[in-house]
């Protein structure tokens, strides 16, 4: 590996560690994966917000937050396998989709591991293996009490509850089936190559097929899907093109953006109203389910910035996009002010 590599500070069981370990991949530039507590440390001591993974760039300098740092990627190595569609209309709706993978499907990735004892029991002890690597299994099972009280303890605070359980999972299985039935035609969204779209649901779909129930849930229902994350992990080999912007989206893009429209367009928006407004709780109902939970300044921002890349396109691209949009029901929530 000549110069100096990228470090990417992670663990296998943060969804967007293994999202920005896939991307790295495919998009080939040299790096090191350094997963183990290490990586929580160089998070404490260099991020202001000490959260994994931490890049640590060739220069030595630091930066987290997977979505800035795969637009700082790309600002860098405009000519190397970029993951950002060139037309302007999918290149937004990639963003738009890595972000409902990124925000919204993240429910998914909490809910099945620590909802039932049976999930709790496995990942609350293969964590602190990952991060110890080694010191003994009565060390192991100390820290997983610990871990697992904590992790449970969080769980009303980001939406994982018993009153949420049915959206939850039921807009996870619509994400679900929306790829099942795309992964065996193509691999990929917007042509013959992965986008920011891609690794943003990969990274915490790959965390559902490692807990018991989501696995066994995925594994009988929706089997391709599950292998197709295999191949996500690693893409260095995929050469690709984009696709033609006068052929129509394949029905994948659709089915995900109605998943969007139906239940991430309503949380966005309740969330920014409680924030507003100085509530301690959101709420909103979609496809026919309650959903509540403590609103957050972040999904503010992600919000913010959905609005400020759609009415950054130029009038011709929103006039492309708009129709699929509205269809969608995501038009009405990314044009407002």
């Amino acid at each position: 590996m000549q110069g100096n590599p990228y470090k990417l500070h992670g663990a296998l069981g943060s969804p967007y560690s293994i999202k920005m370990r896939a991307l790295l991949r495919y998009r080939r530039l040299p790096h090191l994966w350094l997963s183990g507590g290490s990586a929580a440390d160089i998070a404490r001591k260099h991020m202001k917000a000490p959260v994994i993974p931490v890049l640590e760039y060739p220069d030595g300098s630091f930066k987290n937050d997977s979505t800035p740092l795969i637009y700082d990627l790309e600002a860098r190595h405009p000519n190397q396998r970029s993951i950002i569609p060139d037309h302007p209309a999918d290149a937004f709706l990639a963003f738009l989709l890595e972000d409902f993978g990124d925000e919204w499907l993240t429910k998914a990735m909490f809910h099945y591991r620590w909802f039932l004892p049976r999930d709790q029991q496995q990942m609350s002890h293969w964590l602190p293996f990952d991060s110890m690597q080694g010191g003994g299994l009565e060390r192991i099972d100390a820290a997983a009490t610990f871990f697992r009280d904590r992790q449970v303890g969080r769980m009303a605070l980001v939406g994982c509850t018993a009153e949420n359980q049915a959206l939850i999972e039921t807009s996870t299985r619509r994400v679900l089936s929306a790829l099942e039935s795309h992964v065996v035609n193509s691999f990929h969204l917007f042509g013959t190559r992965p986008s920011l779209a891609e690794f943003g649901i990969y990274g915490q779909l790959s965390q559902l097929g490692v807990d018991p129930t989501a696995q066994e849930m995925m594994r009988a229902d929706f089997p391709y899907t599950y292998r197709w994350m295999q191949t996500v992990d690693d893409m260095s080999g995929i050469e690709g093109q984009w696709r033609d912007p006068a052929i129509p989206y394949a029905p994948v893009i659709k089915a995900l953006l109605h998943c969007v429209g139906d239940v991430y367009m309503p949380f966005l928006n309740a969330n920014a109203a409680a924030i507003a407004e100085g509530r301690d709780t959101m709420r909103f109902e979609a496809l026919g389910m309650s959903y509540a939970q403590q609103p957050f300044k972040y999904q503010v921002k992600c919000l913010a910035d959905l609005r400020a890349a759609f009415h950054a396109l130029s009038p011709d691209t929103r006039a492309e996009l708009e129709p699929l949009l509205e269809e969608t029901k995501c038009l009405a929530t990314l044009a407002s002010a």
